[in-house]
Parts: C-alpha cells; sequence; structure tokens
C-alpha cells in the first residue's frame, strides 16, 4: 500500500486558520453579548430604548438576554477548537441565534449589533464549509 492519506483531500492551512478564527470569533462574540448584558443589566438607562419596535422589552431584559446568550457563545467557541462534529454544530446553532438576537438589538446598538451579526455570517460559513479541517 502507497503511504497516501484516506482523505478526500488535504486540508489547507488556510481552512484550518479560519476555523480556529471561527472559534476565537466566537469567543470575543461571547464576551460581547455579556459585556452588553452586564451593561443593561447594571445600568438600566445605559441603552436609549426607541418607541415603536416590535422587539420591544424591557432593558433589563435584554441584559439577562445577552449575558446568558453570550455564555452559551463563548462556551461554543472554546469547543471549536475540540474539533468534534457536535461543537460545529452548536456553533453554528448558537451564531445563527445570535445573529438574530443581534437582528432585535438593531435599535438600542445599531454599530455592535451590525459588527456582530457580520461576525456571525463569517463563523457559520467557516464552520460549514472548513470546520473539519481543524482535526485533520
Amino acid at each position: 500500500m502507497s503511504n497516501q492519506s484516506t482523505h478526500l483531500h488535504e486540508p489547507s492551512t488556510w481552512a484550518i486558520g479560519y476555523t480556529a478564527f471561527a472559534g476565537l470569533m466566537m469567543i470575543m462574540i461571547g464576551v460581547f453579548h455579556a459585556l452588553a448584558g452586564v451593561a443593561a443589566i447594571w445600568e438600566n438607562t445605559f441603552y436609549a430604548v426607541t418607541d415603536n419596535y416590535i422587539f420591544q422589552f424591557d432593558v433589563t431584559t435584554w441584559g439577562w438576554i445577552h449575558l446568558i446568550g453570550g455564555v452559551v457563545v463563548m462556551l461554543a467557541g472554546f469547543g471549536v477548537f475540540s474539533g468534534a462534529l457536535w461543537a460545529r454544530v452548536v456553533g453554528v446553532i448558537v451564531a445563527a441565534i445570535s445573529g438574530m438576537i443581534s437582528f432585535m438589538f438593531l435599535p438600542y446598538y445599531p454599530l455592535l449589533s451590525i459588527l456582530i451579526i457580520a461576525v456571525d455570517v463569517a463563523v457559520i460559513w467557516a464552520l460549514t464549509v472548513h470546520g473539519r479541517d481543524i482535526t485533520e
């Protein structure tokens, strides 16, 4: 037998790096969400509340949503580094939920929300296209 790999393709260092980047971004997104949550819980007037918005919640409620969601996203980001399939699946799911939460949070903090949505999309792409390359 030859020394050929049983893989259909050799993982590129770029793909491995991008998957590691996705895991790191998930950790950072989790921290951003958690900090936004702590700010809303600590100081109820930190965020400006807009009128007539369909996803209108109490600012403290948003704070708890962000804090709990941020911790989940951060833990999933650490899991991505293990390369396990479950970690990638959880990573895609929590990145999608993170993007939806950020969309609903747009009137309260638009720049942070748009930044998190963009990074969530990049994370989802990296985990679905190159996620398994980190273990090879």
